[in-house]
């Protein structure tokens, strides 16, 4: 009986260990795919929260540098680049923009 108990035990373990590891890897792979594009989110995360409220409402109608154009279009083409960058920036924007009242 104490050797099925220990049994299940680290069947259990197996399976959680697995579990996770089949979340995290994936997700740690993508970062490590698109380093220029990782050093590139960082900017722009850094952007934008370094910059105040009214800095991000005055930048919000301009027009986009010939620079962010071209990353702009690096996104278009590559889906997986772009879900990368989306994964990695869309939580501290968002965050920024509703402390700034930009969003709902």
């Amino acid at each position: 009986m104490i050797g099925r108990n220990v049994m299940f035990r680290y069947f259990y373990l197996f399976t959680l260990l697995s579990f996770v590891s089949a979340l995290l890897l994936p997700a740690l792979a993508g970062a490590q795919d698109y380093p220029i594009m990782d050093r590139v989110a960082d900017k722009v995360i850094q952007k934008y929260q370094n910059s105040t409220c009214e800095q991000l409402w005055q930048k919000k109608g301009k027009p986009k540098s010939a620079r962010e154009q071209k990353a702009v279009q690096f996104l278009k083409e590559d889906p997986q680049m772009r879900v990368a960058f989306i994964d990695k920036v869309a939580a501290p924007i968002a965050n920024k923009m509703f402390e700034c009242g930009m969003i709902p």
